[in-house]
């Protein structure tokens, strides 16, 4: 890289220039990895940790946590299907009330039998078994103040929420933070009008070994089986949350290729006479292609973790109430694609290297 490190002190200004770009393009990426992280774990994080492999939805409404509705004889068809270790129910509400300071309060309700696999452990105070206490996230201890010993009262229902423990990580799902409640609790809170919720839950979770068929067990049920992961999409708003950051971080990319194809598009045009006079010396195709990629990469290189040291200064100083998390595996993705995708366009310019007749070197010197 004997001609790309003498280009490289002979024109700083353009190339600190480029490199301002390509830095904050990362910047940028990294900060919106952030936020999808964050929103991602604002939204599902309840249901990312639930210590099931496959959940079971209503038939009829496929994979939509607010409307479907299984009951108990759904339960003990799928625990009889080959392949199912565990299963067991958990209903799903988003409910409001008031907290002990008499602010309102919005809250993700799961209900969960006290003795099932579903069952949260409690980090501070105790698990499930009174007939009114719940189990809550640090997120809802934390924001509103509720502790231990302290009431939440749902108004529309007129039940109390007797705080018994509380999580050791955060539990959200759509953008609320969650507190498990006894099934039976569950349903009175959901079908308060009179018994018919008695043994009716959201859906069923399961517990499976490798002989498991989710075909199989959703036929003879009559639901759908579905991974857990794949579940995520039947959260309010999970599929176009992450629907439209990942086609702004695609546009992103898209335009970070083009910018620096087109940087070294003109830097190739104007260096024609010196790659004609390096040919007419005898350097060959290969060393001058090696060369101005192995600029490109250089400059794409540094310039990205510039950015992806200030984004992380940047994320470090953004308020833990807000969306946003930073997750390494992402982050450094988020980086290399920024370099790899420059480097296509670099490498999609300058291969018109290949072109320059060593005649030109003449013409220029004239």
């Amino acid at each position: 890289m004997f001609v790309a490190r003498r280009d490289l002190r002979f024109a700083k200004g353009r190339f600190a220039l480029m490199g301002s770009v390509v830095a904050l393009l990362t910047m940028l990426m990294v900060l919106l990895t952030g936020l999808a992280a964050g929103l991602v774990d604002d939204n599902i994080s309840a249901v990312r940790d639930l210590p099931a492999d496959h959940l079971a939805f209503d038939a009829t409404t496929g994979v939509r946590f607010s409307q479907s509705v299984v009951d108990d004889a759904t339960v003990a068809t799928l625990a009889a299907q080959p392949g199912v270790s565990d299963a067991a129910p958990l209903g799903n509400a988003l409910v409001n009330g008031t907290g002990p300071d008499g602010a309102g309060i919005d809250l993700a309700l799961f209900g969960v039998e006290p003795d099932s696999f579903l069952a949260p452990t409690a980090a501070q105070g105790d698990g499930l078994g009174g007939a009114d206490g719940v189990v809550i996230s640090p997120t809802l201890a934390d924001k509103h103040d509720v502790g231990i010993g302290d009431t939440i009262h749902l108004d529309r229902v007129d039940a109390d929420l007797q705080v018994v423990g509380v999580l050791g990580d955060d539990a959200n799902y759509g953008h609320v933070p969650v507190a498990y409640a006894p099934i039976d609790l569950w349903r009175r809170v959901t079908y308060p009008m009179g018994d018919e919720g008695t043994d009716k839950a959201t859906l069923v979770a399961l517990r499976t070994t490798d002989g498991f068929d989710p075909t199989a067990a959703g036929s003879a049920s009559d639901t759908t089986v579905v991974t857990r992961t794949a579940s995520f999409a039947g959260s309010p708003g999970y599929a176009e949350e992450t629907g439209t950051l990942t086609m702004i971080k695609c546009f992103l990319y898209l335009i970070g290729a083009v910018l620096v194809g087109a940087f070294f598009a003109v830097w190739t045009v104007q260096r024609k006479p010196e790659i004609g006079l390096l040919k007419a010396l005898g350097a060959s195709n290969a060393y001058l292609l090696r060369d101005a990629l192995g600029q490109a990469l250089a400059i794409l290189t540094m310039s990205a973790l510039v950015g992806l040291v200030v984004s992380l200064g940047l994320g470090a100083m953004i308020p833990n109430g807000a969306p946003f998390a930073f997750v390494p595996g992402p982050v450094l993705l988020a980086g290399a694609a920024v370099v790899a995708l420059g480097l296509l366009g670099a490498a999609m310019s300058v291969r018109r290297i290949t072109s320059v007749d060593p005649l030109i070197a003449l013409g220029g010197a004239r």
